[in-house]
């Protein structure tokens, strides 16, 4: 099947907190093999490995040292296979994170790189001249704090870094650099791989004049936390020749047929405009997601200006949404203050994700109904967490390991001391406790993506929103014979609507339906209601 990824349901593992099976605390691939029936249970189409490439790690894997092998940590590229063998047998594809943007200072490519200024990879990475009093060639920062360049005592010269300054920029000016990217990607499409996701995909490019960036105003008119938000990053990413090399990749994974790409956008002031950009047409990315949707935000207005305004702008794009990932605070913490309980809230994001149009993700543990982990600063290993600390704890909160069994040594994870420590409060959501109970957040996602799946409807129907005020978010997905229409309850308090119009209701539902078309969607309820095309129900306030 060709198109797959439309309207599929992908679930991200972090491989350092899945599963450790070697005993050293860490995750592994064996570990992800054996717990993939878990995954398979829950009725996804696909998963979505981060890096296991082999990596100093200072970065957690996001510092690649080698494109084309596995980081002992994680096993050997025979395990690898293993793993894809494995999950196809389970009905599952595979997606691996290509982290294309930068490569670690200890990859050998930087290493020639950096030796002087006439080697064969000299320009491989975004190399410049101070400026004339010593200082760095522009104002750009880095994520991670600092300015983006480091000095470099062997060329004289200061080299690029968005985020760690081991973390060296690539120059995707130079065609050679492409040409030995595409065959790191070619290397694991031949082992079978099912896509990629691209790190960071809009800052391959950065603007070959090096002009600084200009001020963000600022809506307090304070200082951000992390100075990287106070600039409008227009030159140090998200530039025009990206495309270009969008374009070289799908022409490379539409070789293989069958194999999808799905680009992480990393733009706070464009996103909707770059993800429609860059997944217009048939000859760029597949998919692309934005920060969008993993923020705090969480009013009916907001999903609607995210899913209505990308499909205004490319109605032949594709979309992925997801609530929550490796980057950022785990949606049932995040949305703490709309939520009647952290159960509600889980059940709810999930009704959600189903109803949307486009691909969703689903990140591990968000099937337990997985809160935050709260750690001490002392436990911490993320460079944001321990650069920006207290103001931001950095992503350590949302990667703590994933909880099997609650009476087991951490909760299942592993028989040694875990990387990030497993807390009571996340044991306590562990699978073994969910596993069999229908009322759990577990069974919850089971039926809510089965509904997804049994319904084409809501994998493949467009959407029109309903004009509700807030809470409520309603909209009908419509194919050719059949409609369902999608309404949420977005806050703590109950809510009444009219529903009027011959419609029933299908799927999970936390909604009732009385007589004279009263419909009363509980705390963060939600329901599904069905009808013919074109007779769908009218839906209006109490």
């Amino acid at each position: 099947m060709q198109d797959w990824w439309r309207g599929a349901v992908i679930y991200q593992i972090y491989p350092r907190s899945f599963q450790d099976d070697s005993g050293d605390g860490i995750g592994d691939l064996a570990g992800i093999t054996r717990r993939l029936d878990h995954v398979a249970s829950l009725g996804v189409d696909a998963i979505w490995l981060s890096p296991v490439f082999p990596s100093p790690m200072a970065d957690m894997g996001y510092d690649v040292s080698d494109y084309t092998d596995i980081d002992p940590l994680f096993g050997t590229l025979a395990d690898f296979d293993a793993l894809v063998a494995r999950a196809h047998d389970l009905g599952l594809r595979v997606i691996v994170d290509q982290v294309l943007s930068h490569t670690s200072d200890r990859h050998p490519w930087f290493a020639e790189s950096r030796a002087d200024t006439t080697n064969p990879r000299a320009d491989w990475y975004v190399w410049a001249d101070p400026q004339p009093d010593g200082t760095p060639p522009n104002n750009w920062p880095s994520h991670f704090g600092g300015p983006a360049w480091e000095w470099d005592t062997r060329r004289r010269q200061y080299y690029l870094h968005n985020f760690l300054a081991s973390q060296p920029d690539l120059n995707f000016q130079q065609p050679a650099v492409q040409d030995a990217l595409l065959d790191t990607m070619r290397f694991w499409l031949d082992r079978g791989v099912d896509g990629f996701r691209l790190d960071t995909v809009n800052y391959y490019f950065c603007d070959a004049k090096l002009r600084s960036n200009p001020p963000l105003a600022q809506k307090d008119g304070r200082p951000t936390v992390n100075p990287y938000d106070m600039q409008d990053h227009v030159h140090s990413k998200t530039q025009p020749e990206n495309i270009g090399f969008l374009k070289r990749m799908r022409a490379l994974t539409d070789q293989y047929g069958g194999r999808a790409m799905v680009g992480e956008v990393g733009e706070s002031q464009r996103a909707l405009q770059v993800m429609e950009a860059y997944t217009r047409g048939c000859d760029r990315l597949h998919m692309a997601y934005s920060f969008e949707m993993l923020g705090p935000a969480f009013t009916a207005a907001h999903f609607r200006q995210q899913i209505e305004g990308f499909f205004a702008g490319a109605p032949d794009g594709w979309p992925w949404w997801s609530f929550s990932n490796h980057d950022v605070i785990r949606h049932v913490s995040r949305w703490a203050p709309a939520a009647a309980s952290p159960e509600a809230m889980a059940r709810l994001a999930i009704a959600m994700l189903v109803g949307f149009e486009g691909t969703i993700g689903l990140y591990q543990g968000e099937e337990l109904g997985q809160t935050e982990t709260e750690l001490a600063y002392e436990e911490l290993t993320d460079p944001p967490g321990l650069k920006f600390w207290p103001e931001n704890k950095g992503r350590d909160g949302c990667r703590t390991p994933m909880v099997w069994d609650h009476a087991a040594t951490n909760a299942g994870f592993s028989a040694a001391r875990p990387w990030l420590p497993v807390k009571p409060p996340q044991a306590a959501r562990a699978v073994d406790l969910q596993e069999g109970d229908p009322a759990s957040v577990l069974a919850a996602y089971r039926a809510a993506l089965a509904f997804r799946r049994a319904e084409p409807v809501l994998r493949e129907g467009r959407t029109r929103f309903i004009d509700l005020p807030e809470p409520v978010l309603a909209f009908h997905r419509t194919g050719p014979d059949r409609t369902i229409s999608c309404v949420y309850n977005l806050s703590p308090a109950p809510v009444t609507l009219h529903l009027r119009g011959a419609a029933a209701g299908v799927g999970p539902a936390a909604a009732v339906l009385a007589g004279g078309g009263r419909l009363s969607l509980g705390p963060n309820g939600y329901g599904f209601f069905a009808s013919a095309a074109g007779a769908e129900p009218v839906l209006s306030g109490a």
